[in-house]
């Protein structure tokens, strides 16, 4: 449920039945999407004239899935024989801090047998009996905005649906709102790392606080609203992996539909405008916020191949080997199997005739760029010869290289990519070979005096270089400036988190 207060269904804030009908015209239908809108509450009576109505439009949309959240006993009971009729429809089970004040220990049980799987005959689950559609705990935490339950008594609840989540393994799903310091405390003493913070509405330090101990950040339409700044700026650069999208409806609809009720089919508005604060396609994000909500909800499939060719903005990238001379503390391949939603672990390394079956026609894309788990000139002489169709074929060639080439091949290996390759992206990521050393660990021993021979060489042949540098402790991004000024090509500074 919204930081705002509960809404009642004549209430003005929120439009009747009848004035919905002008909604679906502006719904736009997207069938190549695939999103998940990880909380909204179609339970409610705002719902109860047209709710089959809603749900078909949510679909049309190109939603995948939703999770309609219980808020208080009646809810949940509501929540769970809606997942049981549709089978893209999940349920989570809780009671918000608004409520708290009515929890006792007969709820806590049985919240508990639902969130084990103990079915009531009334709420047989319709397409699949044996499939367990509860998959969250809440919604739960604290509110002192309006102080609907004591304090003390929210967290004691709170608390509680704590302790249920570690029972039964669920993730949980938090409502916060002018409680930070409470809701940190309680979490942490909890041991709980599983869970989202619904409809984000805290400052950066909370969010980087609650990421740290594994909770993922969900934003819902306030960040389409034109004073919400500091949540523009948090949607826009927290890292892929713990990023969600949710509606909250019917609260909180976005720019254009504000102050009419809201539905799951508005979600691609709060996603188009979180996709433009990180500078993505709306395909994009979606993939992303999907494939997060998979692995913290436990529906829908995830991929489990490898891809070759992934897209991300315009531009296709080429994953050809997971070998790198690296091992950067900050590389995502460490930390997951994907990247822009896109998994990349190899099982092997694919042919040429696998790549371009992958690629297609390259003029469909802005640039080809070889860019994977690994270091394309690990496989040089597939990437002269894929890179050389792709030219033949009308397409853009670019490379993303730690600047080790020379090192891989004993020899120099940058006129061989003349002619073939239009740009290339050289990882230097530190200032000093000390530095460099120390974050990317790499195999060879003068790897960091090499990379600044190899970009040198790269102008020399190649129309368009540049360097790039992660930002990390202990990194001087002037100096990084400086070599970049002595050997004459730009700079790019990507924050740490940030990929693709």
């Amino acid at each position: 449920m919204s930081n705002e207060k509960k809404i009642s269904s004549g209430s003005s804030r929120l439009t009747d039945h009848a004035s919905q009908s002008s909604n679906s015209s502006l719904i736009t239908h997207h069938s190549l999407l695939s999103v998940i809108d990880t909380h909204c509450h179609l339970d409610m009576k705002e719902f109860d004239l047209d709710r089959k109505e809603v749900i078909e439009r949510a679909k049309a949309a190109g939603i995948e899935a939703m999770i309609t959240v219980g808020s208080d006993l009646e809810g949940t009971v509501s929540a769970m024989k809606l997942a049981g009729e549709y089978d893209f429809i999940y349920a989570s089970i809780g009671i918000h801090p608004h409520d708290a004040k009515d929890f006792n220990d007969d709820i806590y049980s049985q919240l508990k047998e639902w969130a084990k799987g103990t079915q009531d005959p009334k709420l047989s689950f319709q397409n699949d009996p044996s499939l367990n559609k509860v998959v969250a705990i809440g919604e739960t935490g604290l509110d002192y905005h309006y102080d609907h339950s004591q304090r003390e008594v929210q967290r004691d609840v709170f608390e509680k649906h704590l302790r249920l989540a570690g029972e039964t393994g669920l993730p949980v799903i938090i409502h916060s709102r002018e409680a930070q310091k409470d809701t940190i405390e309680i979490l942490r003493r909890s041991g709980i790392n599983r869970g989202v913070l619904h409809c984000f509405s805290g400052n950066m330090e909370m969010a980087e606080q609650v990421m740290s101990m594994g909770f993922y950040i969900s934003v819902a339409g306030p960040v389409t609203f034109k004073k919400t700044r500091e949540l523009k700026e948090i949607a826009g650069s927290i890292p892929d992996d713990y990023l969600l999208v949710e509606t909250d409806a019917p609260y909180l609809s976005p720019e254009p539909f504000r102050g009419r009720r809201n539905e799951p089919a508005f979600i691609i508005q709060t996603l188009k405008q979180i996709a433009d604060l990180r500078r993505v396609s709306l395909e994009d994000m979606a993939r992303i916020t999907s494939l997060n909500a998979k692995r913290l909800f436990g529906i829908g499939t995830i991929p489990d191949r490898a891809e070759i060719a992934y897209r991300i903005r315009d531009s296709l990238y080429l994953n050809i080997t997971n070998r790198c001379t690296n091992k950067c503390s900050f590389c995502m391949k460490f930390r997951s199997d994907y990247v822009k939603g896109h998994r990349l672990r190899l099982e092997h390394e694919p042919s040429e005739e696998e790549i371009k079956s992958a690629i297609g026609d390259p003029k469909e894309f802005k640039e080809i760029v070889f860019c994977g788990y690994g270091e394309p000139l690990q496989r040089l002489d597939t990437v002269k010869n894929i890179a050389r169709w792709v030219k033949e074929m009308g397409g853009v060639v670019r490379i993303n290289t730690n600047g080790h080439g020379n090192l891989i091949h004993k020899r120099n290996i940058v006129p061989e990519l003349r002619g073939i390759v239009d740009s290339i992206s050289i990882s230097l990521d530190a200032h000093d070979e000390e530095t460099y050393n120390r974050i990317c660990k790499p195999v060879f021993s003068n790897a960091f005096n090499e990379i600044l021979q190899f970009t040198r060489q790269a102008k020399e042949a190649i129309p368009e270089v540049l360097i790039t540098v992660v930002t990390m402790e202990g990194v001087d991004i002037d100096k990084c400036r400086g070599i970049a000024e002595e050997l004459g090509v730009p700079i790019r500074i990507r924050k740490l988190d940030v990929v693709g």
